[in-house]
């Protein structure tokens, strides 16, 4: 194995889009060009799979090293009404692109930090969401939790409106790699967060565990998921920590390359703790990501409605997810747009009632086929080109390029199907991007993307 992963270990996309944002084709997209593409995707779902929402809350009291997402650091509380009240406006610029009103069917509270916000300003957006809109019979409201700053009253207040998932980003229960990465919560936080959310009534609580990352040994890994044993959350993400440190504002320059484990060692962390997680019954979902069978994701993926997008792994695909707050992003299947990042470009624009787009992208046929692709691999860890939908010009090449990860047997090739096998699971990313055409176009000349294993 050792071999095989120095082999493949290469920077690649995690692939919650395709095309990937720095392949985005920006001379051609344009607000009107998006709005059309709303239009044309809510007309076509809403009433039959309803929509999906994300609503970015970008605020958090300390920066966490690890974290390449987009925030905003401030102890000021002030900031959270006037946030959301521009959320709120910007809802109703969508809502005035539609014909009828609209029916959600997921909607999910990310960060920075959701639980910065006070559980009465939290219950207020998402009534002032939810009073213009119904929901679906099976509808899904989750939210991220910190478990340091999560109260009773935020896990209340949430359940009130509808929310009956959680996750808390867990990371590493060592000491010292938790003040590497600044994010110190000892056990029995988690422990309280996890048990009140499942006394409220909360029916899937997640937790989020990171290898890879700084002074993280195998032991310190293998004690996290021991300890995660004891409270036996619902779903896992147990991913790869990016090491991005050229991107602005994520705080890891603040240790070097040497301080992180090799290659070799984040694979032998990720394959001791996948079969600790199997021996207690949680089942691997996708990518990173793993299930009881008693939960939501584990059902999706064994009935083949296992989705991914934006916000990771899903349990049921909609066409249109609308991402509302600053540095969202929206897809509306035939196209993507991104939101300005700067929270006061963000608020002024929304103010004088534009859409506050700043860039997308708008797939072309190719692009939806490919799109297809590599959800299928993403999802079911196969995919196939019978059916004309599916087939492309360059599928010849496509399959050149995997000959080689045939020959590893990380992949199985008939006709006009591709399997991943067991063994090739851990290198899904690599078998995408053999599809991902626009890569294989142009090799990107600097650092774009995280190491793939």
């Amino acid at each position: 194995m050792c071999s095989i992963v120095q082999k493949y270990n290469v920077p690649g996309p995690r692939y919650t889009s395709y095309p990937t944002v720095p392949y985005w084709d920006l001379n051609s997209f344009s607000g009107k060009k998006w709005e059309a593409s709303v239009t044309k995707s809510f007309k076509a779902s809403n009433s039959d799979e309803g929509i999906s929402l994300y609503i970015h809350l970008p605020f958090c009291e300390s920066m966490c090293t690890f974290c390449g997402c987009h925030k905003r650091i401030t102890k000021r509380h002030d900031v959270e009404l006037p946030y959301i009240k521009a959320i709120l406006k910007e809802w109703k610029l969508y809502r005035d692109l539609f014909s009828e009103k609209p029916v959600i069917k997921e909607l999910h509270l990310g960060g920075g930090t959701p639980t910065f916000f006070s559980p009465e300003n939290l219950k207020y957006l998402i009534n002032g969401i939810l009073k213009w809109a119904d929901t679906t019979d099976d509808y899904e409201f989750s939210f991220e939790g910190h478990p340091n700053n999560t109260t009773q009253k935020h896990l209340h207040a949430l359940f009130d409106v509808g929310f009956r998932r959680v996750s808390y980003g867990v990371q590493d229960y060592n000491e010292q790699v938790q003040k590497a990465i600044h994010r110190v919560q000892p056990f029995e936080n988690v422990k309280k967060v996890t048990h009140w959310a499942r006394e409220i009534g909360y029916t899937s609580i997640g937790h989020d565990i990171i290898f890879g990352l700084p002074f993280q040994t195998l032991a310190h890994v293998e004690e996290t998921i021991i300890r995660t044993k004891e409270l036996m959350p619902d779903r896992l993400a147990f991913y790869s920590y990016a090491h991005v440190p050229w991107l602005k504002g994520n705080g890891q320059r603040g240790y070097k390359d040497t301080d992180l484990p090799s290659a070799d060692e984040k694979r032998l962390q990720y394959e001791n703790g996948k079969a600790l997680l199997a021996q207690v019954g949680y089942c691997e979902i996708g990518m990173d990501h793993f299930a009881l069978k008693s939960d939501s994701l584990f059902k999706s993926m064994e009935s083949g409605k296992l989705h991914r997008n934006f916000m990771g792994y899903t349990a049921s695909k909609t066409n249109l997810m609308i991402g509302l707050g600053a540095s969202s992003i929206s897809d509306s299947w035939y196209g993507f747009a991104q939101n300005v990042k700067s929270l006061e470009e963000y608020q002024h624009l929304v103010e004088n009632d534009i859409i506050p787009i700043f860039r997308g992208h708008m797939l072309t046929v190719e692009d939806q086929i490919i799109r297809r692709h590599i959800l299928n691999l993403m999802c079911r860890f196969e995919t196939s080109w019978d059916r004309w939908k599916l087939h492309f010009s360059e599928i010849d090449e496509v399959l050149k390029r995997l000959g080689e990860m045939e020959s590893d047997e990380l992949i199985t090739i008939t006709e006009n199907q591709i399997k991943i096998t067991e063994r090739g699971k851990p290198f899904v990313r690599n078998i995408c991007m053999a599809f991902d055409l626009l890569l294989q176009r142009k090799a990107p000349e600097t650092k774009l993307f995280s190491m793939t294993i």
